[in-house]
């Protein structure tokens, strides 16, 4: 098998044994769910509705204002409890609409299956992917009907279907390609059909055997989707680094896929978009993954939004131990929060909770030169000459230097030997930057 693969990155222990044999399994509904009005990239959405209404499960309950914005909608029937702030996976507070579950899953009269899904137009498949809230479900959340849109003088000549899940402990979309690849491939036509792309890739990496084997069958009778298997070295799921293994393309600093001619998607994403067109189903539940050697039985979950990250480690048997961190995503981009009281939202693809370690004190020590990090690194970058720049404030030297290239993934700290938390320096850096240019703005372009 010919596997293809990007320069740069590094090998990272999967930890996957833990969930990829496990079969995806329902979580049990809670009987208050918190839905934050904030799941995607953009403005966060207005509630539509108030203390008090009665909800149907499927139906809006919030909608943004723009183009790049996704509604939400209640994955319960019940009663709307309240308003109120809580913390979001990604670390910031936001508010949720507070449902009080009253077990009757009674759909909302909205969802509605599509009789005729093979007549629909490019423009009408875009429609229902916005109105279904879809966005990508690979940790992104970038709103999925945008990227389908059309762009004067660019078109999309691939959509890669990202499959490759190099975080170690996530297996959530292993088991949607094993146990759900028909809904995938029909995703992926719906992709073809409203964006005029001519081909359609499915990327794999190489520690997911059944699942090449399986989806490779499938799309044996298709005439323009075929499925690339890529080597296992982390961050091969990155979408740049994704795009030049599958294409040979490059996208440009600053630029976007779309630049280099091409669209990429999570494969959940697409079983999302194959259920609203076929089945008027929004995005209200996902496959979550629960591991880490914190938890006493490690599971996939098939998780509605809202539910707590706390129900879902009860329903696992709780905590092994003292425990360390809890993460939000994977083991290298994830963000560790400080309670499991935050609810599962559109891009939560895994939860790893770790032990406390004998022997790691974490801390800094001087750099040793060793350039290790620039190899790893697959932006090319130089994370300590960024960092150092970093550290004493100097934001236009770091961006001469181009730390907006950064990824976040993490390879850099990975193979650091001083333990240098170059990408939380990073991160730091980057806000920084981001206000200043805000500040510009509002200031007529005076700094």
């Amino acid at each position: 098998m010919n596997m293809s693969t990007f320069k740069g990155g590094t090998h990272v222990p999967g930890y996957k044994e833990l969930t990829q044999g496990l079969a995806t399994i329902p979580a049990k509904i809670p009987n208050k769910l918190y839905i934050p009005v904030s799941q995607h990239i953009g403005a966060p959405c207005i509630p539509l509705v108030q203390i008090g209404d009665e909800v149907k499960k499927g139906q809006k309950i919030a909608e943004g204002k723009g183009f790049v914005t996704a509604p939400i909608h209640s994955s319960v029937s019940g009663k709307v409890l309240a308003i109120e702030k809580k913390q979001h996976p990604g670390g910031n507070f936001v508010n949720c609409i507070v449902i009080e579950n009253d077990g009757k899953e009674e759909w909302a009269v909205t969802v509605q299956p599509n009789s005729n899904p093979e007549e629909l137009s490019s423009e009408e498949i875009r429609k229902i992917v916005f109105e279904a809230g879809i966005v990508g479900l690979g940790g992104a959340t970038f709103p999925t009907h945008v990227k389908y849109a059309p762009v004067e003088n660019k078109q999309a000549e691939f959509i890669i279907l990202n499959g490759v899940e190099c975080e170690p402990y996530i297996t959530a979309d292993h088991r949607i390609m094993l146990e759900k690849p028909e809904r995938i491939i029909a995703g992926l036509r719906y992709k073809l059909r409203s964006t005029g792309c001519k081909k359609g890739i499915i990327a794999i990496e190489e520690n997911k055997l059944d699942a090449i084997e399986k989806l490779t069958k499938l799309c044996e009778l298709e005439e323009n989707i075929e499925v690339i298997a890529l080597k296992e070295k982390y961050p091969q799921g990155s979408e740049k680094q994704l795009i030049f293994a599958c294409t040979g393309r490059e996208v440009p600093v600053g630029g976007l896929p779309l630049d280099a001619g091409v669209i990429v998607n999570n494969v959940a994403t697409a079983v999302a978009v194959a259920d609203a067109i076929e089945l008027g189903i929004p995005l209200i539940e996902r496959i979550t993954t629960l591991s880490g050697d914190g938890i006493k039985k490690p599971a996939n979950y098939l998780v509605r939004i809202g539910t707590l990250f706390s129900d879902l480690i009860e329903e696992s048997g709780g905590f092994t131990g003292d425990i360390d961190k809890i993460i939000s995503g994977g083991l290298m981009m994830g963000k560790t929060v400080f309670t499991d009281d935050i609810p599962i939202v559109k891009g939560s693809s895994g939860i790893v909770v770790l032990k406390k370690q004998l022997g790691v004190d974490g801390k800094e020590y001087n750099c040793v030169r060793c350039a290790k990090c620039v190899d790893a690194c697959p932006m090319f970058l130089e994370p300590t000459t960024i960092v150092k720049l970093a550290k004493r404030g100097l934001w236009e030297e770091a961006e001469k230097n181009n730390i907006m290239s950064c990824i976040e993934c993490g390879s850099c700290v990975y193979v650091c030997p001083a333990s240098i938390p170059l990408v939380q320096y990073i991160r730091r850096a980057k806000l920084a930057i981001g206000a200043a240019r805000a500040k510009a703005r509002s200031n007529g372009g005076k700094k």
